[in-house]
């Protein structure tokens, strides 16, 4: 019998539910478990992954990471110049568009019902990067969803444009959550391998990403003004023991898209290998 990983799923404490369902269901999909952790429901003080109790790690999006952690000042006024240039456009294609409405409707209904927390959340920037360090000391997956990644760019030292507006003066800063945004690929890289193409479309909903790039990491792909999309460990790309990936994009809210939850299977593969090997394959 397959052994069924355990995945810690990091969130805000209000709102994220839509992030959280369908990351849950990705990997529900995948064979793995989803335990949702926020800064008021974490396994304060313990550590899940050396106790066996979990066996992956998804670092979630939402709001942005204190600037103190990478050594910047906060940027002024910054949500409402993010808020000025917002675009929604829509995708041509049917399916897309019909998965797109029904996501961005339901990330709408809880916005109304629950508020936008945008900003700094210095709870989730303690209680995740407590996760992180665990993760990595006890060599567990983890893949990092736009907040996510730029995290883990910050725990190795790197750094963030808190603003990436001004990267767009000749094309447009879309932001939706329809696969429109063209991303380039680095060919040598995990990501690659996993999704198996040079170039991707993804959904766009940021207006940070890494600057400073961290130690131990390297860039598997950019758009063509050169905007950071994912980054990863610097390893083989065939490493099959270690799973650090980092994606600006949201995989979850694409769950028609096939490459893109390969990014979820390989997540639960690697941390289900791990499980087994810890209990002897029990």
């Amino acid at each position: 019998m397959r052994h069924r990983p355990v995945i810690l799923v990091t969130g805000p404490d209000r709102g994220g539910y839509p992030a959280w369902w369908f990351t849950a269901l990705a990997l529900r999909r995948a064979g793995a478990r989803a335990r949702r952790v926020t800064p008021g429901r974490s396994p304060d003080g313990a550590d899940p992954f050396a106790a066996g109790e979990a066996h992956g790690l998804v670092l979630g999006g939402g709001a942005d990471i204190s600037p103190t952690k990478y050594g910047a000042d906060p940027v002024a006024d910054l949500k409402r110049a993010s808020e000025d240039r917002r675009r929604r456009t829509f995708r041509r294609w049917l399916f897309d568009f019909a998965i797109g409405i029904t996501i961005g409707l339901v990330r709408s209904l809880f916005t109304l019902v629950v508020g936008k927390h945008a900003g700094i959340d210095e709870d989730r920037d303690r209680v995740e990067g407590r996760l992180l360090d665990a993760a990595l000391a006890a060599g567990v997956p983890v893949l990092g969803i736009c907040r996510g990644a730029q995290l883990i760019n910050v725990r190795h030292g790197g750094s963030l444009h808190q603003d990436i507006a001004d990267h767009y003066d000749e094309v447009t800063h879309v932001d939706t959550v329809y696969p429109r945004k063209l991303v380039d690929v680095e060919p040598a890289s995990r990501l690659h391998r996993l999704l198996g193409n040079g170039q991707l479309r993804v959904n766009s909903l940021h207006r940070q990403a890494v600057d400073r790039l961290g130690r131990g990491l390297r860039i598997s792909a950019r758009e063509p003004n050169g905007v950071v999309q994912a980054i990863e460990a610097d390893e083989p790309p065939d490493c099959m023991e270690r799973f650090l990936v980092g994606v600006q994009w949201h995989p979850e809210y694409l769950p028609q898209v096939r490459r893109q939850q390969q990014l979820f299977r390989e997540l639960a593969e690697v941390a289900r290998r791990r499980a087994e090997a810890a209990t002897g394959g029990a």
